[in-house]
């Protein structure tokens, strides 16, 4: 017969884990199989038709282009890029060369994506690509 250590400080917190996985995954597998077995699946119908008093599903006249939401993303991806600047000027001094060259290396890396973003046509208005 084996002997199992249970003296060692974390057995209990780690058989509690192992419990409460355990207890998790079965929950969560029965309400699975419960909500399956219980569902309506005849509900396509329901799902066509106007909720309440809605409107009626049709396509909407002005669309947003999508250019702005690429302008959207850029400006965004550039501004937090910015912020990361801000605390390595403040510790400049204490950082040194490593951390001007890791500087000059992130700035390099923001011009590539900048000059990609400006060969692929993602900075016109008019022309995407």
């Amino acid at each position: 017969m084996t002997h199992m250590v249970v003296d060692h400080p974390y057995f209990g917190a780690f058989m509690l884990l192992l419990i409460t996985f355990g207890a998790f995954s079965a929950t969560l597998f029965a309400a699975r199989f419960v909500s399956r077995k219980l569902a309506r699946l005849d509900t396509e119908k329901l799902k066509l038709t106007i909720y309440e008093c809605g409107p009626e599903v049709t396509k909407q006249p002005n669309t947003i282009s999508a250019q702005f939401y690429l302008f959207a993303l850029l400006f965004i991806l550039f501004d937090v890029e910015i912020i990361f600047m801000f605390p390595w000027a403040i510790d400049f001094k204490v950082l040194g060369w490593f951390g001007f060259a890791e500087m000059i290396l992130f700035i390099v890396l923001l011009a590539i994506g900048f000059i990609y973003a400006w060969k692929k046509g993602a900075l016109e208005w008019h022309s995407i690509k």
